[in-house]
């Protein structure tokens, strides 16, 4: 999953103060760390998100008299190090990070829970289950993202029902790609998966709480019948291993297909195109489900501050101002409800809102890392012809049991 996402300059107040830290490429990872004070909070952001926190944050310091120290960070460093740092007593009491890290932040014991009681309801309820584990909340969410189909709609008029006639329409314009869904030689299954779901082969069980278990689901009949599938559509030439994430974005900006499947992270290399964004096509007669991913703010579980870190995620970070600023600088729907609705005339951001309504949380159990690594290279060689279908998906689904475990 790529994302484009432009990088906002920061402006602090005098009572804010801003350390450069491991996303710098002049800072060793090693300059990076803030220890806690008493009387101050150490808050981990990144560069996109840190005019919209540094604006809440002055907000906090003037009504509660406590420092603010913000951390910037690289994003992709942040899990890393939270599990590093949090047990040394050198991490933040609060970061910025995804709903999918939950399951090794609590392996690790570096995360603690947050308490938001009644105002659980002001946001979407994905995204509060997206933090949840056994019953407890563990992150206040942000930001709440999926793919969906993004047609351009001087080549395609109408949404497509199903894969099908978003093939047809596609060759009936004419274009060089019927559609484009990101592939390589690796696979994508984070983009393929409401495909598959649309087959009934979601990748694990889930509780009645929308919780995961353990349990595979992605074999069995269904499993083969979407592998079959998949080696028919590589067959045809409508899906190719040699359609990476950058062809495929070229590709549909230079009007070559019209229809891509990919999120809001593409959206700015179409700027011109006039876009719709439509729910993703049913290829097995099923509803395709994709997964959504939350974005939130986490508080340590060594913060001498505790209660201080959830006041100010809680009342100050979840406030429509605050989680609008944050939508705007990420180009993600927000995940408080009041804040979503001042996107409601914004076709872009809410048709992805609209379509992620029924995304399922990308699951964030430990057992998750022992999917990707089979998934998606088996993918890629049923698609390319290099493997049989059923052999090749029922022997994924072994190795991926062997490497959980079960």
């Amino acid at each position: 999953m790529r994302r484009s996402i432009p990088i906002v300059a920061a402006t602090l107040g005098l009572a804010l103060t801003l350390t450069a830290c491991a996303g710098s490429t002049d800072e060793p990872a090693a300059d990076a760390t803030a220890t806690p004070s008493s009387d101050a909070l150490t808050v981990w952001v990144d560069e996109t998100r840190q005019d919209a926190v540094a604006e809440a944050a002055k907000a906090f310091e003037a009504e509660t008299g406590t420092d603010v120290e913000l951390v910037l960070k690289n994003f992709g460093d942040i899990q890393a190090d939270f599990i590093a740092q949090v047990p040394t007593g050198e991490g933040p009491d609060v970061t910025v990070g995804a709903h999918d890290w939950l399951g090794a932040f609590l392996q690790n014991g570096v995360v603690a829970p947050v308490e938001l009681g009644d105002k659980a309801s002001e946001f979407v309820s994905t995204s509060i289950e997206a933090f949840s584990q056994d019953g407890q909340v563990y992150g206040v969410p942000y930001a709440v993202e999926n793919i969906a189909l993004i047609r351009n709609t001087a080549l395609a008029a109408s949404a497509p029902a199903t894969w099908d006639e978003a093939v047809a329409a596609g060759q009936a314009a004419g274009t060089r790609y019927p559609i484009l869904v990101q592939t390589g030689v690796e696979g994508d299954p984070y983009t393929y998966y409401p495909l598959q779901t649309s087959f009934g082969a979601p990748v694990f069980a889930q509780n009645e709480d929308g919780s995961y278990t353990d349990e595979l689901t992605l074999g069995g009949e269904a499993g083969v019948a979407y592998a079959t599938w998949l080696q028919a559509q590589g067959a045809a030439g409508v899906l190719s291993t040699d359609i990476t994430y950058d062809i495929a974005v070229e590709a549909f900006a230079n009007g070559e297909s019209p229809f891509i499947i990919g999120g809001p992270w593409m959206i700015e290399s179409f700027e011109g195109l006039d876009l719709a964004i439509d729910a993703i096509p049913s290829a097995g007669g099923q509803p395709a489900e994709m997964f959504a991913g939350v974005q939130g703010f986490y508080v340590s579980a060594q913060s001498d501050n505790a209660l201080l870190a959830n006041d100010f995620i809680t009342n100050y970070m979840a406030t429509t101002d605050a989680q609008v600023a944050l939508a705007e600088a990420g180009n993600r729907p927000p995940a408080f409800l009041s804040a979503a609705e001042k996107f409601a005339d914004d076709p872009i951001m809410a048709g992805f809102s609209t379509v992620g309504a029924t995304a399922a949380p990308m699951p964030s159990i430990p057992a998750m890392n022992s999917v990707w690594a089979f998934w998606g290279v088996t993918e890629a060689n049923i698609i390319s012809g290099a493997a049989a279908p059923a052999d090749a998906w029922n022997k994924m689904v072994t190795d991926i049991q062997g490497a959980i475990g079960k």
